[in-house]
């Protein structure tokens, strides 16, 4: 099966909602996915699920998760980029069907990877697999290099009426 580039982009909500529900696809389909997440480092309910799936779904955090309202130190930075190493070693293995880097544009807006980084991941894609980048601000030269892009915008939501996360439906 010939692999593409997909990128979940936009300030709307469910980019990785929609990138774990391809994982939930492709598991159930005997595909191997991995999934690597920047930035984040918790205990989310969807971690929770997809331990589960382990024998065919695989997801490391590759950040610190504590400068969401600061700015990122070294330790992020590196952080960062050994999770890059790793989804480059990840991709190159041939080991899974389905690889996804959950916030990886919003690494490179906050200078965690640089975006010549995040294109030659892209450039070590085998052709047989399929490739996931998740989060706002992508920037164009991925959007020109993916296969598929959608933007996911806010039209409405009750965040904006007070309404904070609610554990199983946003965290």
């Amino acid at each position: 099966m010939e692999g593409f580039v997909q990128v979940y982009t936009g300030d709307g909500k469910g980019k990785t909602t929609a990138a774990l529900g391809l994982a939930l696809r492709a598991a159930g389909a005997g595909l191997k996915v991995y999934i690597g997440q920047f930035i984040k480092n918790a205990e989310y309910s969807e971690i929770t699920a997809l331990q589960r799936l382990a024998d065919s779904i695989t997801i490391e955090q590759f950040g610190r998760g504590c400068f969401i309202l600061t700015e990122p130190c070294q330790a992020d930075i590196d952080a960062a980029r050994q999770g890059l190493t790793t989804l480059g070693r990840i991709l190159s293995s041939g080991a899974y069907h389905l690889v996804i880097a959950d916030e990886a544009n919003v690494a490179v807006a906050l200078g965690l990877i640089g975006e010549e980084d995040l294109l030659a991941l892209i450039d070590r894609r085998p052709p047989q697999v399929e490739l996931v980048l998740t989060g706002r601000g992508a920037p164009p030269r991925v959007l020109d290099r993916a296969d598929l892009v959608t933007e996911m915008r806010p039209l409405k939501h009750y965040y904006d009426q007070g309404v904070l996360a609610r554990k199983g439906i946003e965290g």
